[in-house]
């Protein structure tokens, strides 16, 4: 395997093959199968060559029916055999992607929850998708091909060697160079097109792109000849990546060719002199020269099996790439009593990133609220992922109940804390199971009181089923608006004594905002609130306000203010005049 591989490929392949828990019995019915077609083949070639042959003699016709019986039974059994083995191969191959999908999202969900927050839906989609589709196909496109060649390769081999040593020889040779080298040219051509040519292809679509879209302004700052040439020389780039790659191709073809007629050549002029001295029979120098031509059958398998075991290693190596993060501590117990968020000299960003925040303490206690604000992109939404366990923090600590949040157990963590981001899902079901996610034991009568407090009773009794309505996923079916409040009523629904709300008010116009937010924000003695947004206006019903900056552009945010939104407006010129901007 790593003759075709890289290192890393070949590791990551393993893993992968592995995971796919390939029934063993399925397997060996498949390769027996497989072998019993390829071997039909073969005795079909040298039967029908040794009854042609000894039809030339003219034998009684009787002496030949035997022969000619035999090639139709080996006729039958090679169509029977093929289709069995059909079956039974992709029977094994989609079982083993079944089980490498359930062994992908099972790590997964284990895996650190910085790692599951980054990971983009589109690769998500692209590894539990085509990439596991070509992973299970190394198996039907791939190893069974390999061995099924190799078993029967062998055998053929030896069966020449028995009637002609030498014609075995020179076969053997012919079957190494049709099956190795020439695969191994083609793995190499698949390489190159895949690496040159997919990097080519990404600096095409991108200065094709900026040109589309910039024309003009590349126009007017003359740039726009340097970015055509540059857009010729990835073409040159694609071009040269595939010329390569089809010089290889085609070197590996013509080898392949050339082994298989190299065989029937060699047979012929070792044969020819054995038969005129009388040491080999005149019937059995037309099976070894016959013979070779059937053995290249399952020969021929192998170059497209060299070109699907690049591509599987490469698919699998992507797939490994999501399961390598770094492990996070050993889970860790959140003590019990009542639910204590604090920060301690705390530096924020997201893992493998640089740091957005630095020097923020706070605590948000029971029955507190806490607001934070700031500008796009300041690091509010980071700061929430720190304090709720999701991310670790860069420096200092992120407490919850005075151990740490990140690693806490997550069957703990999310019994202390609910978490709604603002890209949270809704399911495709009706609006009361989509509240039940949040606890199952919600009555309507519940849901109902909480799509009120959401403000979207008036919604849902427009609707022809309520709260039965079955809605899109994702909230295709609902405005965005009303997709924001169902999220809110949702949180509002947890058990969790602590609700961590992401932009509660996106999407929705400034009455709504403002009164979803006091809902939000209303005094209750079991549960805290933590709230990012960018409207002010509602915060006076906040205990407590924090609003994040950088001292210059680009830099570093701290704490700019912290405490009542009276005490923030008064102490704040920046926090004042965007507060009489929303009031305008």
């Amino acid at each position: 395997m790593n003759l075709f591989l890289t290192r890393t490929e070949s590791s990551a392949l393993r893993r992968c093959i592995s995971m796919l828990q390939v029934s063993r019995s399925g397997f060996a019915l498949s390769l027996l199968l497989g072998v019993t077609a390829l071997g039909s083949a073969i005795a079909l070639g040298g039967t029908a060559a040794w009854l042609i042959a000894r039809a030339s003699q003219q034998p009684p016709v009787l002496y030949l029916t035997v022969a000619a019986t035999a090639v139709r039974l080996f006729g039958v059994s090679r169509a029977l055999a093929r289709y069995l083995s059909r079956l039974a191969s992709h029977k094994v191959a989609l079982a083993g992607m079944d089980a490498l999908r359930g062994n992908l999202y099972d790590q997964l969900s284990e895996a650190p929850t910085a790692t599951l927050t980054t990971l983009r839906r589109g690769d998500l989609m692209t590894r539990a998708g085509s990439d596991v589709d070509e992973v299970g196909n190394v198996v039907v496109k791939t190893l069974l091909p390999a061995l099924v060649a190799a078993i029967v390769g062998v055998g053929t081999v030896g069966v020449v060697t028995i009637i002609s040593p030498a014609a075995g020889v020179i076969l053997a040779c012919a079957l190494i160079v049709s099956g190795i080298v020439a695969p191994a040219l083609i793995a190499r051509s698949v390489r190159l097109a895949e690496s040159q040519g997919a990097q080519a292809r990404t600096d095409i679509a991108a200065t094709t792109l900026a040109v589309l879209e910039g024309a003009t302004e590349l126009s007017l700052a003359g740039t726009l000849d340097h970015a055509k040439h540059s857009l010729a020389r990835s073409e040159n780039d694609l071009s040269a990546a595939l010329t390569r790659s089809a010089r290889l191709s085609a070197l590996a073809r013509g080898l392949d060719v050339c082994a298989m007629g190299a065989a029937v050549v060699g047979a012929l002029l070792i044969g020819i002199p054995q038969t005129t001295s009388g040491s080999l029979a005149q019937v059995l120098l037309a099976v070894i020269v016959l013979v070779p031509l059937s053995s290249f059958e399952g020969v021929a398998e192998l170059t497209p099996a060299a070109a699907q075991l690049v591509r599987s290693a490469q698919a699998a190596t992507r797939i490994c790439a999501l399961l390598e993060d770094e492990a996070p501590p050993e889970p860790h117990d959140i003590p019990d009593g009542q639910t204590v968020i604090e920060a301690r000299d705390l530096s924020i960003g997201w893992p493998d990133g640089p740091t957005l925040a630095t020097d923020i303490s706070l605590t948000l206690r029971p029955g507190s609220s806490l607001a934070v604000v700031g500008a796009s992109g300041i690091g509010k939404t980071t700061l929430l992922a720190t304090l709720t366990g999701v991310i670790p923090p860069k420096a200092g600590s992120a407490l919850i109940n005075g151990v740490p949040a990140w690693g806490a157990k997550r069957d703990q963590l999310t019994n202390h804390i609910t978490m709604t981001a603002e890209d949270a899902h809704v399911f495709a079901t009706t609006i009361y199971e989509n509240l039940r996610v949040a606890r199952a034991s919600l009555t309507r009568d519940e849901a109902s009181d909480l799509l009120t407090r959401a403000g979207l009773d008036q919604w849902v009794n427009s609707l022809p089923d309520g709260i039965d309505t079955v809605i899109g996923s994702g909230g295709t079916t609902v405005s965005g608006g009303e997709r924001r409040r169902l999220l809110m009523a949702r949180a509002l629904a947890a058990p969790a004594p602590i609700l961590a709300i992401d932009e509660a008010s996106e999407h929705l116009d400034a009455a709504t905002a403002d009164r979803l937010m006091e809902t939000l924000l209303t005094p209750s003695a079991d549960r805290a609130t933590l709230v990012v947004t960018h409207r002010l206006s509602a915060l006076d019903q906040a205990d407590h306000v924090l609003v994040l900056a950088a001292p210059e552009p680009g830099g570093c945010a701290r704490v700019a203010a912290q405490g009542t939104h009276e005490d923030v407006t008064r102490t704040l010129p920046a926090y004042q005049w965007a507060l009489e901007q929303e009031e305008q």
